[in-house]
């Protein structure tokens, strides 16, 4: 018998944090990953991503789902929510602690600084006493025998960017997947709920695209396919910056949906039909194309 190619069904998510209400960026990234969705007849899932408490106001999750129900993106089943999910993660932190793949960190800010985002391997050199705060770091290099054959030279296609290629031993080092303040680390949170929820597909701003190397790296140590991936160009203001909550972004205006979303298809690269929001979204579904986002800007 022949092999087979295995074709997975379509399912996406858009998993924003709630340290605010969604601004126009996280409104064009919602709306790509829907469209993305519904063109290839799948689910498309919300995760609220709540696992840093200390820069998440009351409210914004609520704030954030009332503004996807305003302009018509209405997700698949129930809402997730990581902070509900801490005994995943914990499972996963120990199976990976077991196989010999983590090690505790203490290294300061200081410490880390001229280091430029790449760790150079102090604390697994150097073991911090155990009765101190640490992070805990996945290894990148002279894995344990069973996982070898890993390589730590990650390639991959993006739907959007083309083909990339990062060396993580010279990208970023062994990297944290639990934090020295106690809090999961977005990296081993999304892969585990990414894997939970089997995520076919990810849709998201190209900020994130620098992250991409080290969730697959993961996904190949737990023993899993990753997801393909589609990275836009973020969305950014008259000074050239990135719409965000840091640089006090707007929040969407969910009094005016129309022509929040004509103005987010454009910034999409799609011409926005005429009609109502269903009618708007059904057509740009089908007429959206990555292919001629290139330059969203």
């Amino acid at each position: 018998m022949k092999n087979q190619t295995v074709i997975r069904p379509y399912v996406g998510r858009f998993a924003p944090s709630p340290t605010g209400p969604l601004h126009f960026g996280s409104l064009v990234c919602a709306l790509a990953s829907y469209l993305d969705a519904k063109q290839h007849n799948g689910k498309w899932l919300l995760r609220i991503e709540d696992i840093d408490p200390p820069r998440e106001p009351p409210g914004a999750a609520d704030a954030i789902k009332r503004t996807l129900e305003s302009h018509g993106l209405f997700w698949d089943g129930e809402v997730r929510y990581q902070s509900t999910r801490s005994e995943a993660y914990w499972e996963c932190l120990n199976k990976l602690a077991t196989l010999d793949l983590t090690y505790p960190c203490n290294c300061t800010r200081a410490r880390l600084a001229p280091l430029r985002g790449c760790y150079g391997g102090y604390c697994r050199r150097n073991p911090p006493s155990q009765n101190e705060p640490c992070a805990l770091r996945l290894k990148v290099t002279d894995l344990p025998a069973a996982f070898r054959h890993l390589d730590n030279q990650i390639e991959f296609y993006d739907r959007i960017c083309g083909l990339q290629r990062e060396n993580l031993a010279e990208a970023s080092g062994d990297f944290v997947i639990h934090r020295k303040d106690g809090l999961f680390a977005y990296q081993l949170a999304v892969v585990v709920d990414d894997i939970d929820q089997n995520i076919t597909d990810i849709v998201r701003g190209d900020d994130l695209l620098d992250t991409t190397a080290r969730q697959i790296f993961l996904y190949h140590i737990l023993g899993h396919t990753p997801p393909t991936y589609a990275h836009i160009p973020v969305i950014k203001d008259s000074n050239g910056n990135k719409l965000s909550k840091q640089n006090h972004a707007p929040a969407v205006n969910d009094a005016t949906p129309l022509q929040n979303l004509c103005n987010a298809l454009l910034a999409l690269g799609v011409q926005p039909a005429e009609g109502s929001i269903e009618d708007i979204l059904n057509e740009a579904a089908e007429t959206m194309s990555f292919a001629q986002n290139a330059s969203i800007d």
